[in-house]
């Protein structure tokens, strides 16, 4: 039987299976449907800035999990979307190391409920979500057994990560875009309190990402401006002692272990911006004012530390009045 046709015949077995318990839970699975649990060498996040995936970064992120390049052993990965199909299986069935891809599509919050569901997630060894609204990600997931069972993966030493959509949820700090439109760079330095500007916490908690924000699509969308702002707000409203942007540009990702040390694959570049202080405005309907943020910026191959800044090298970069006192991508 064809890869093809055992997909198809898999999809509507999960569907008439789902329409007992959700209808709007689809499944898409490929490869070996036994659970193989191989000893890990995480835990990995794999942070990806979207437009394009970024093939040499999943790979690596595959052999650091499973402890090796040139092996027999095997790990099984899961996506989670909350829209789209099955378009990650037969590009993933192809990498080295990879035993089962299992894509599951959920459209709503009683799927993440389901103790199915969130078995076929902790049993995995790589979770990754795919592009899309980070809003639906806050709304079906957050709080779920689901949640919890992508947490446990990441304990257990495996590997935790999304692109677009699902970068912006692994920070800790969440620009989850659920109050109205896609933030504008020179619309909320305009306004900080714009209705745009929708964050919120406590969705993911990894160790490394404490205290940071991520931005997608980075520096071909112009998103410099937006994520200034968040930090803005963050170490403003919520009175943070510090807060740390991480910009992924597009074809870009960032893998970072358990101790923050980070590393760029990819186009590049990545922009790592530190808030460490209080804005001098930051009030309902004025525009930013925050002196010296500092940016460093780090492009393919480049090694980093998200514990350890550096005590140099960094550009600095004020908002004055909403305007930006310098290009902040050099």
């Amino acid at each position: 039987m064809s890869e093809f046709r055992r997909l198809l015949i898999i999809v509507a077995l999960s569907l008439v299976v789902a329409g007992s318990a959700s209808a709007d839970l689809v499944r898409y699975w490929s490869g070996n449907d036994a659970d193989i649990r191989p000893p890990l060498s995480g835990p990995l996040l794999i942070l990806a800035g979207g437009g394009g995936d970024v093939s040499q970064a999943m790979q690596r992120a595959i052999d650091r999990i499973r402890g090796c390049v040139d092996c027999a052993a095997k790990i099984d990965v899961v996506i989670i979307r909350a829209s789209g199909g099955a378009g990650y299986n037969g590009y993933l069935m192809e990498m080295n190391g990879v035993d089962s891809v299992a894509s599951l599509v959920i459209t709503d919050r009683a799927s993440a409920m389901r103790r199915d569901v969130a078995e076929t997630v902790r049993n995995a060894e790589l979770v990754f979500f795919a592009g899309g609204d980070q809003c639906n990600y806050i709304r079906f997931i957050k709080g779920t057994p689901v949640e919890r069972a992508v947490e446990a993966v990441y304990r257990r030493g495996g590997a935790v990560g999304g692109t677009s959509a699902g970068l912006a949820i692994q920070g800790d700090i969440t620009y989850d875009a659920c109050a109205g439109e896609s933030a504008k760079s020179a619309v909320v330095m305009a306004d900080p309190h714009h209705t745009d500007v929708s964050l919120s916490r406590n969705f993911f908690e990894w160790r490394p990402m404490r205290g940071t924000i991520t931005d997608t699509h980075f520096q071909q969308r112009d998103r410099m401006g937006r994520l200034l702002t968040f930090l803005a707000r963050s170490v403003g409203d919520r009175h943070l002692g510090r807060a740390l942007g991480i910009g992924v540009s597009e074809a870009t990702a960032v893998l970072v272990d358990g101790r923050g040390n980070a590393e760029v694959h990819g186009k590049g570049p990545v922009h790592l911006v530190l808030a460490d202080h209080a804005p001098e405005v930051l009030e309902r309907g004025k525009p930013l004012t925050y002196r010296g943020f500092t940016i460093w910026r780090y492009g393919a191959g480049a090694r980093f530390s998200l514990d350890r800044l550096p005590s140099s090298g960094g550009k600095r970069i004020d908002v004055v009045e909403g305007k930006l006192s310098g290009d902040p991508y050099e």
